[in-house]
Parts: structure tokens; sequence; C-alpha cells
């Protein structure tokens, strides 16, 4: 096999470590790419700890999104809140199989919490909350509440939460040699696009309220 046929099957990031260029990293949705210098991939480990966190995190955010929409049934009538309920509901947990699929083929942990004690990380440490997520102050409104109050608390609250998940992309792709894998890079600005959507809709319906 020829140097390029094998580049086009390992990757061209991987090829341009090996051959002393540069290495291009892709930018977040939307943001350019980045030029890093020719020695940076070689130096990290074969599934970067920065991919690891984000997929552990990401299940964790996503699954207080399910938890929110599995209110709705009970608490309001409101058919467009029903609709978009059911759509982040239904994306969000295909989403979080996919994660924790991910990470158990690479023999991580599908969880950032140790069993037992929800509050503290893999190594002990404290955790601190994921962008956007409800405080428990927000979620015991949210239960609370019924009717058009639920609909403007869920709604003010999922942009909120969806808001905070685009900080996480982000804050994944301006980390050095993060979301290179194919996967993930896919994964991730789908659910960056799709949460930008959702946002606008649901944005759109808070106005009409008023």
């Amino acid at each position: 096999m020829t140097v390029a046929g094998a580049c086009a099957l390992l990757g061209s990031a991987s090829c341009a470590a090996q051959n002393g260029s540069v290495v291009v990293q892709p930018g977040a949705p939307g943001e350019p790419t980045k030029t890093l210098p020719a020695d940076t991939h070689g130096t990290l480990p074969p599934i970067a700890a920065a991919d690891v966190a984000f997929m552990q995190g990401m299940i964790m955010h996503h699954s207080q999104a399910v938890e929110m929409t599995d209110l709705i049934p009970s608490h309001t009538e409101n058919q467009e809140v029903r609709a978009i309920g059911a759509k982040i509901a239904s994306s969000q947990a295909d989403e979080i199989r996919m994660m924790q699929r991910w990470l158990k083929a690479r023999g991580q942990a599908t969880s950032m919490a140790m069993p037992g004690m929800p509050d503290m990380d893999m190594n002990g440490k404290p955790m601190t909350p994921m962008p956007g997520m409800l405080t428990p102050e927000q979620m015991a409104a949210l239960k609370a509440a019924r009717g058009a109050e639920f609909d403007r608390l869920f709604l003010t609250g999922m942009i909120q939460h969806h808001g905070g998940a685009l900080v996480m992309v982000k804050d994944l792709f301006d980390t050095a040699g993060a979301g290179q894998d194919a996967e993930i890079f896919e994964f991730v600005t789908d659910v960056d696009n799709g949460q930008r959507a959702e946002i606008k809709i649901m944005q759109k319906m808070l106005e009409e309220m008023h």
C-alpha cells in the first residue's frame, strides 16, 4: 500500500504527525480549524481524556433533560410543549445510549460519579456542575408548577440547559487534541446543530405565550 493510501485509511492528522507536518484540529461548528504544532498529536494518548470526560459529562447533562421531559404528561396539556418535549426526550435518550456504547467500547466508565457518592467524581473530587444544568431549586419549582407556569419554566429551563450543552461542545473543541475521533466529531456536531435549532423553536414558543 502506498503512503498516500495508508494516510487515507489512518487519517490525515495521524499521518501529519508521523511526517513531521502540522496537525489540523477541527474547529467547533461555525468556527475555523486550528493548526497545531507537528508534535501535538504524537504526545496525546490514544483516547483523549477530554473526549472521555465530555461523553461522561454529557450523559449526566442529557439525563437531566430527560428527567425534565418526563414531567410533561402530568404537568401540562399544551400540545406544543408536549411535542417539543417528546422530540427532546427521544433524541437525548438515543444520544445517551450512543455515548454509553462509545465509552464501553473503549473500556471507560459511563458515569463520572462514584457509586453511592453522586457529588464526587471517579477520583473522589467534588464534581463541578455541568454548564446549563438546572439547580435543585429550579427542578423543584418545575416539579411544583402546572399548566402555563410549568410551560414557561420548562421552556426557559430547557433553553438554559441546551445553552449549557453548546458551551460544553465549544469547550471540547477548544481543547487541543480533543474532538478528533471521527465518531465524536460527527456526534458533537449533530448535538450542536440540533440543540441550536431547538433553542430557536423554544424561544419562539415563549414569545408567543406573552
